[in-house]
């Protein structure tokens, strides 16, 4: 491009340039613009469109797809040609989801639905330019690209709180750093997050459980607009069906039974941030119909409403299920899965990644050190090699469970204790389980020679097969915390010190099925 170029400079007014056919509706969105402080100029078509942007630069181009002499589309893979700095709002017809979905797809910063709101107009506009360091982004070089954060070296898991970042990139940086690892594979998926963070494009993240989805979520919600913002996540398999509507759209006081007051639903509260719906392929078909009109329109209407209100939330989405095949066994709706996956990002499963084992480790002993106030724990050789031998088919999550029991049973040293003493070489190879008030059954093995009426522990044998004789106790123990419940799966893991997701996958693993085959009403995400 140009060097000579009319360019907006950091402390100008923002320069936006709106492309629509309709004399009355550019009017419209012009005072609606100038309104609010922007410079604007208009185009009736694409040609005029050209030159305009062939003499100046804009903060913002706002353009209708459908154009006298073309689609606004071309406007926009011409932007992203000439590397201009210009971020883009298309407006499609209504209910031209593939529309929508196509421009998010060619780099959109996002889109609307005619008859345009207003007021989502103006949010939307606003969105573009807070995006861009500000209310007005400052020329970018003749050769700029879009903006792409560097992902951080990888050395935490999670980090203290502590004092919040002074900015986003700051955040973004810190949220990166919690995706450990260095390999080829996570550093595409940091690199995806860095790309579509700067956009409204609803992003699909995919992945085995135990992977950290939600926590490739938090790094896109982070790195973006709305850092600053609610993240709202919502664990869609864990919310009774005949709550959903009001969980996730609100609710009036006196709409159902038990509706004391007002309450907002997940859309409302995720306003200004990103909402993520995790384990979305859980969803009910009647609720998919539903969120797939919220997610379209951007409004919702809340239980015992007449009338819809606006919301504005970004909407990442997860599951560890092929959607596609959902798609085509009739469980799950084919729009609203082009809707939700416009970007998809896979999350690499522990296996494709075991180069990653040992910052994963310190990443997760550093974390465990601080839960339980410690200066820190370290692996021996022999303790790693044991590890780094384990299926680990359970992913990150399974790895922390192991890490957590051999620090319960002392077969990893606290750092700086005993530094003389020979390193231990013996790890649990299963995941840990926190037995909080329950007693484990009588071990089925003979006891050896005792003192003092206690078993010398150091004479007992060993069964003969380790890993099927603890694997044997760790279930008898989850059957009797799930007796004791009613076979309440949240009940029986928070008496177990667990979450909803470690005891699904233990009762999983150890074959445990619920006699009733029925489904907790009360289990919540974990």
């Amino acid at each position: 491009m140009s060097a000579s170029l009319q360019s907006p400079g950091p402390g100008d007014t923002p320069r936006l340039l709106v492309v629509d056919d309709e004399p009355d509706l550019r009017t419209l969105y012009e005072l609606t613009l100038l309104r609010e402080g922007y410079e604007v100029q208009t185009a009736g078509s694409l040609a005029e469109a050209r030159e305009h942007l062939a003499s100046s630069r804009y903060d913002l181009l706002i353009t209708d797809m459908r154009l006298p002499d073309g689609e606004g589309l071309a406007l926009l893979r011409e932007l992203a040609s000439g590397q201009r700095p210009e971020r883009c709002i298309m407006i499609t017809a209504y209910g031209s989801a593939e529309n929508a979905v196509q421009a998010l797809k060619a780099g959109a910063f996002d889109y609307l639905t005619k008859p345009v709101d207003l007021k989502q107009f103006r949010n939307v506009v606003a969105s573009a330019l807070h995006g861009q360091a500000g209310t007005a982004r400052p020329a970018a070089p003749d050769n700029a690209g879009p903006a792409e954060a560097t992902p951080a070296k990888a050395h935490a898991l999670e980090r203290p709180d502590g004092n919040g970042p002074g900015s986003t990139r700051e955040a973004g940086s810190a949220a990166l750093s919690r995706l450990v690892g260095d390999s080829p594979p996570m550093q595409r998926v940091k690199q995806s997050v860095a790309k579509v963070a700067s956009s409204m494009a609803p992003v699909l993240v995919h992945g085995e459980s135990g992977t950290g989805k939600e926590l490739v979520a938090r790094a896109i919600h982070a790195c973006s607009h709305r850092g600053d913002g609610p993240f709202v996540p919502v664990n869609c398999g864990a919310i009774p069906e005949n709550l959903l509507e009001a969980e996730f759209f609100g609710a009036l006081k006196g709409s159902y039974t038990g509706a004391a007051q007002d309450r907002l639903g997940f859309f409302q509260a995720a306003s200004g941030g990103t909402l993520f719906l995790d384990e979305i392929g859980d969803l009910p078909l009647a609720m998919q119909a539903k969120l797939l009109r919220a997610i379209q329109e951007r409004k919702v209407r809340p239980l015992g409403a007449t009338l819809e209100e606006p919301v504005d939330a970004r909407i990442v989405s997860a599951t560890h299920r092929d959607l596609g095949a959902e798609v085509h066994a009739g469980r799950f709706r084919q729009d609203l899965f082009y809707r939700l996956n416009v970007i998809e990002i896979v999350v690499p499963p522990l296996r494709q990644r075991r180069e990653d084992l040992p910052q994963l480790c310190e990443a997760l002993l550093a974390r465990i050190a601080r839960e339980s106030g410690a200066k820190g724990y370290r692996l021996s050789a022999a303790q790693f090699e044991a590890i780094s031998q384990l299926p680990l088919e359970g992913n990150v999550r399974e790895l922390e469970n192991v890490l957590h029991r051999a620090v319960a049973l002392g077969d990893v040293r606290e750092a700086g204790i005993d530094d003389d003493a020979p390193e231990p070489t013996g790890l649990p190879v299963v995941p840990s389980l926190d037995h909080g008030s329950l007693k484990a059954p009588t071990p089925a093995m003979p006891a050896g020679p005792s003192h003092a009426g206690a078993p010398a522990a150091e004479t007992i044998p060993l069964p003969s097969d380790l890993e099927a004789w603890l694997s044997a106790q760790e279930k008898q123990i989850l059957i009797r915390a799930l007796e004791e419940t009613g076979f309440n799966r949240t009940a029986a893991a928070a008496k177990l010190g667990l979450n909803l997701r470690q005891i699904r996958y233990r009762m999983s693993r150890l074959g445990i099925t619920d006699p009733s085959n029925t489904i907790d009403d009360d289990d919540d995400g974990g």
